[in-house]
């Protein structure tokens, strides 16, 4: 277990220089000097020097460092962004749901996925201990991409679901507005 407090780990790896990493692991270290390598704009995609010399696991466990030292800060805010943006249109289609299953189903999915992505991001920023989680749509592995198509292909499943639901009430409601206007156009013609 480190012994760096919290912070001070956050600190190291956010203000874009190494902090003291005696107290760390050899697979967070690595990945922290991976990071802090990467400074605002990265080294560029494919010249890592950390994945293929230092960075054990880097295709697997670690792949959020590797993103750190070739893209920079802007590409991990970045690759941030769109998984937080993952995760509220997630929630959105939930919500949308016609039915109390769907609901549930969709927010498990979404969460399943928004739990791995924090995962995965607090081990590469060495915030949390090595888990082994790996990072949804980028980690090697066939099986994991496999599974998160799999529920992708769920939750766009119920997002049709909702959105089918919703077009049936829009034709109910446009049917019983119509009904209503034509009732009072002929009680106004009669008078």
């Amino acid at each position: 277990m480190s012994t760096i407090p919290p912070a001070g780990r956050l600190g190291g790896v956010w203000g874009l220089t190494p902090t003291n990493t005696a107290g760390m692991q050899w697979q967070t270290r690595q990945s922290i000097y991976a990071i802090c390598t990467g400074g605002l704009f990265g080294v560029g995609i494919g010249n890592s020097v950390q994945k293929h010399q230092w960075l054990p696991y880097a295709e697997n466990d670690f792949v959020f460092s590797v993103v750190g030292e070739e893209l920079g800060f802007v590409g991990a805010i970045a690759l941030i962004a769109l998984f937080a943006a993952l995760v509220v249109q997630g929630v959105f289609i939930a919500l949308r749901a016609p039915d109390l299953y769907g609901t549930l189903l969709g927010i498990g999915i979404i969460s399943q996925v928004a739990w791995q992505v924090f995962l995965n991001i607090g081990v590469g920023t060495a915030l949390l201990p090595n888990t082994g989680i790996s990072l949804p749509f980028f980690s090697y592995g066939g099986t994991s991409l496999l599974m998160l198509l799999g529920e992708m292909g769920i939750l766009l499943s119920i997002s049709r679901a909702g959105n089918a639901r919703e077009a049936r009430l829009a034709e109910q409601h446009q049917a019983e507005t119509d009904r209503l206007l034509q009732r009072t156009r002929y009680r106004k013609r009669t008078e």
